[in-house]
């Protein structure tokens, strides 16, 4: 899939340099970067969050009342 996006001057002088350093494509390095970033940063999912409650004082109905109060 095509997509049009915009480069600073600067950092498309960069990425230039490296492509010629790398003897690649510019597109080829920005989907290395891509692909890069999506590897760091995965999808998160619904089962991500159980056990976030784990090691707390107090139960989450027990946490939800104390804010209540606060109203």
């Amino acid at each position: 899939m095509r997509t049009l996006v915009d480069i600073p001057d600067d950092a498309l002088a960069k990425l230039d340099d490296l492509r010629e350093r790398r003897g690649v494509s510019r597109a080829e390095l920005i989907r290395t970067a891509i692909g890069d970033l999506l590897k760091r940063n995965p999808p998160v999912t619904p089962e991500d969050a159980f056990g976030v409650w784990r090691g707390r004082e107090i139960d989450g109905l027990e946490h939800q009342r104390r804010l209540r109060d606060e109203w």
